[in-house]
This record gives structure tokens, sequence and C-alpha cells, in this order.
């Protein structure tokens, strides 16, 4: 069984060169938005192959609004391991963290072509698609019970 677990500070570029092949590289996001200040202060939570490689990750973002809502953002998997439930892991241990903290629902920005992962995981779209960083988007929105 796959599992996740928080990100420490040592694995900060490991995630960064990830995130970096799958947004950069892979999807064409202009590297100057891929990384913001807001990696500081999220819980980032990632899986390692046997290997030892980060293969997925995943970011929080604690709601500081007082809505009770966080976002979950930046959710990568290598092109070698999606399929195998990395990611699903990664989601499932942000789920985990965000109700540990008190966040009552969680909602990202899912890529369309994700759309299917993100339902299965709970997810519903609220809203049109939209365009972000050249991509098609779509809101989704899921309760932590």
């Amino acid at each position: 069984m796959v599992s996740a677990h928080v990100a420490g500070p040592d694995d900060w570029a490991e995630i960064v060169d990830l995130r970096t092949r799958v947004f950069v590289v892979e999807q064409g996001v202009p590297p100057e938005i891929e990384q913001d200040d807001r990696d500081a202060t999220a819980v980032h939570a990632l899986v390692r192959d046997d290997d030892g490689r980060v293969v997925a990750t995943g970011r929080l973002l604690l709601p500081d609004d007082g809505s009770g809502t966080a976002v979950i953002g930046r959710m990568a998997a290598d092109a070698s391991a999606r399929g195998r439930g990395f990611g699903a892991a990664v989601l499932a241990e942000l789920h985990r963290q965000a109700r540990a903290r008190g966040a009552a629902a969680v909602e990202l920005h899912a890529q369309v072509g994700a759309r299917r992962f993100y339902e299965r995981a709970g997810y519903a779209a609220v809203g049109a698609e939209y365009e972000e960083a050249g991509i098609v988007h779509v809101t989704m929105r899921r309760e932590l019970c």
C-alpha cells in the first residue's frame, strides 16, 4: 500500500525538482509562477518510490479568512509514477492534515484532464472551466467529514 507523509525541510529540493519537471518542463507553466511565497507556510506532502525518489507531491494552504476551507494545490506526479496510487496517497494525506488543522472543506483548481481523479476522491466541480497558467482548469470542492 502506498502511503504519503508530510515533507520536511530536507525534502524541499526534491519537491522543487519534481514540480519543475511536471509543471515547467512537461506542461509549460512559466517558471516564475510555479513557486510562490505561500510555499513557505504550506503543508507539503510527498510519496517516495522504492528507490527513494520523490514521485508525487502536493501542498495544503490553511484557511486564514475564517472560512474553514483549505486549498490544495501543486499536485504533481512524475510521469513514470502516474496511475499507481501515488497521487491518491498524497491527496489523502493532505485531507488528513487539513482535518487535523481544523478545516471543514478543501478546494482546488483541477486541470480538466485530472478532473476524474479528483471526482474519484469525492470532489465536485463548482463553477465553469477557466484558464490558469495557459491550462484549462475547474474549481473543485470536497467537504471533510
